[in-house]
């Protein structure tokens, strides 16, 4: 399995990066199956600069906020007037309301809406199984209904914690992951509101406490230094530790 990081920026898209996009890639049926976890605000944009886009098998949004899905709008666009013919509809999975939301994000009529482009699916706590892919989920704690995903192939895995303050749910969900793709939004001495974002420091205890093997830290908004999200980081986790970035690869 091969993430990509397509956008890491958080809450808006930055000066060298679009907002959260993850790109999974991995074989099987004689073929490569490939995936986005989010579709932030730029993040299309440069996704044609890894991968084409009309070759991804779904989506899988962590929630409804701009920065993680408003680029599905130009992504309607895409696969229902493409030169070479409108698209085969593909799955896309959110939380409840998800195909309302991304209606009204461009206008439409909530009938049809993007649903003749776009097969939406509600999250559930069935798992989901996509190619030689498998994704489990659970809810975490954001203003809005948000989830925490973790994708597994074969014997690899790796969790995406979206946006979440510190919780126990992301930590039983990453448990022993090869990698945490982990929000970094805050930073510590500062007065947060409650259940909105990580620091660098709690995203560190919360992959030390689920014993992953490597912990990115991503979601850190153009306004901080991302030197300081990693100093905290590496206070609370020993382990393998990066700041994503846009292109950065990992083999999983």
């Amino acid at each position: 399995m091969k993430l990509t990081v397509i956008g890491c920026s958080g809450s808006y898209p930055g000066p060298d990066s679009p907002a959260s996009c993850y790109l999974l890639e991995a074989a099987a049926d004689s073929r490569t199956w490939r995936i986005l976890l989010d579709l932030g605000n730029g993040a299309l944009g440069t996704l044609h600069e890894y991968a084409d886009p009309l070759d991804v098998d779904a989506v899988l949004l962590s929630h409804l906020h701009a920065d993680h899905c408003l680029d599905l709008s130009g992504y309607y666009v895409m696969r229902k007037y493409h030169p070479s013919g409108a698209q085969p509809r593909i799955p896309v999975y959110g939380p409840e309301g998800t195909a309302d939301r991304m209606a009204r994000a461009y206008d439409l009529s909530p009938s049809p809406g993007m649903t003749n482009e776009f097969d939406f699916r509600v999250y559930d706590e069935q798992p989901i199984h996509l190619g030689p892919f498998t994704i489990d989920v659970a809810r975490v704690p954001h203003p809005v209904t948000a989830y925490a995903l973790r994708v597994t192939d074969g014997p690899s895995s790796m969790v995406y914690s979206g946006d979440t303050g510190p919780c126990g749910a992301l930590v039983e969900l990453a448990k022993g992951a090869d990698l945490l793709l982990a929000e970094a939004s805050f930073q510590e001495g500062v007065d947060h509101p409650p259940d909105l974002h990580m620091t660098g420091k709690e995203a560190g205890e919360a992959a030390a406490a689920a014993g992953v093997g490597r912990l990115v830290l991503t979601h850190i908004p153009p306004w901080f230094d991302k030197q300081a999200a990693f100093d905290e980081a590496r206070a609370s986790y020993d382990g393998r530790l990066e700041l994503a970035r846009t292109g950065a690869t990992y083999d999983i």
